[in-house]
């Protein structure tokens, strides 16, 4: 029954991963949209700042050979001029580059420093009692990644209506930032009952959604990304991968091309006989390495490429905004079947992961995890099982 369940769901997921592959491909020749607020990021760079300025300056370079070509050939000049240098174009041709990259510069080593550095961010929760003005967050993070600014922590109240997020100095202060506990203090006692969620973390990552302009100069509001919930780990092959979830029992299997005659026009050469499954909005660190040669796990959506090298682990980070099926491929030529080994990521609810863990950890032997079962047994000895 589970397996026929799996594969009825698996059937319908095909169908709609057919149709907005479609929706997004057709006649366009644009990235696909981001999924994330990373590649919102990485987006941004790439269509409002190197795009314009390769755009510029090839259309500069190609009127300046036009304008060569047809002042300066042999029947226009038949004497050609001849001198040596000329001190303000050399000048001009070495400061200008240095000012683009500069430009180019600002946002790039923001951006590379984010992608490079998995997130280490948490959270608590307190409970107010109408009485409790002052909270202590744990200040335990590794050297040169405490928090030392009031940019590292993020305030949320919650009293019943929705979650809302604070400011600093207005709603509350801070004090002890740098030292082993930093204390939000409220000028007045949160009621009885309000929930108040207190994130720390030095890796901020722009909102979605926010102004391109504000987007260069880094005046986006943040949200501070928190540590993985999970490691997955990929394992490059030729010519397929295999995933493996160590969180979760260490359970692998394959993920291979799925034939022709088993999918979709549209979706031919990019679906796969067992997708990569993760919850949404929750951090998920990718771990890569190979068996053979080097590969490279490449998925546009959340604006990830990290190679998978014999022998290394190389490892990077992603947060999916939203639940949908999302297509990538391996990016380094790696043998005469390098264009048949397809990644489909499938992001699904937190509930949903749980139950394809159960079912994942049930086709390799092991006990379930997430289980009414399990969640009994724990609720009668005082463990969280999850």
């Amino acid at each position: 029954m589970k397996r026929l369940i799996a594969a009825i769901s698996g059937a319908s997921a095909l169908t709609a991963g057919a149709a907005a592959l479609a929706e997004r491909t057709q006649g366009g020749i644009s990235m696909l949209p981001a999924n994330s607020a990373l590649a919102e990021e990485v987006h941004f760079f790439h269509n409002w700042i190197l795009m314009p300025i390769i755009t510029v300056i090839s259309l500069f370079v190609l009127a300046l050979l036009l304008w060569i070509i047809v002042r300066y050939n042999s029947k226009a000049n038949p004497t050609p001029r001849k001198f040596s240098h000329n001190t303000t174009i050399e000048i001009i041709w070495t400061g200008v580059p240095i000012l683009i990259l500069l430009f180019i510069a600002l946002p790039s080593f923001d951006l590379l420093y984010k992608e490079d550095v998995v997130p280490d961010g948490k959270q608590a929760t307190y409970r107010g009692d109408g009485q409790t003005a002052d909270f202590v967050f744990a200040n335990d993070f590794a050297e040169g990644r405490k928090l030392v600014r009031p940019k590292h922590l993020e305030v949320f109240v919650d009293d019943g209506s929705g979650a809302q997020r604070l400011k600093h100095r207005d709603d509350y202060r801070l004090s002890g930032l740098g030292d082993a506990e930093v204390v939000v203090e409220f000028e007045t006692p949160p009621a009885a009952g309000t929930s108040i969620v207190v994130r720390g973390g030095r890796s901020g990552i722009s909102v979605r959604g926010c102004p391109l302009t504000a987007r260069y100069f880094d005046a986006c509001e943040k949200h501070i990304a928190l540590a993985p919930t999970m490691t997955i780990k990929a394992v490059g092959y030729q010519w397929n991968w295999q995933y493996s979830y160590p969180d979760f029992g260490d359970f692998d299997f394959f993920s291979n091309l799925l034939p022709e005659d088993q999918t979709t026009s549209e979706l031919y050469l990019l679906e796969v006989d067992n997708r990569l499954v993760v919850p949404v909005g929750e951090t998920i660190r990718i771990v890569t390495t190979a068996n053979d040669v080097i590969h490279s796990w490449a998925m546009p959506a959340f604006a990830v490429k990290i190679d998978a090298v014999p022998g290394r682990l190389n490892e990077t980070w992603f947060e999916a905004a939203e639940e949908g099926v999302y297509y990538g491929q391996c990016s380094e030529i790696c043998g005469i079947k390098h264009a048949y080994m397809p990644i489909a990521v499938e992001v699904v609810s937190r509930p949903e992961f749980e139950t394809w863990v159960d079912g994942q950890r049930a086709l390799a032997g092991m006990e379930p995890m997430f289980g009414d079962d399990v969640k009994l047994a724990s609720a009668a000895t005082g463990d969280n099982a999850n």
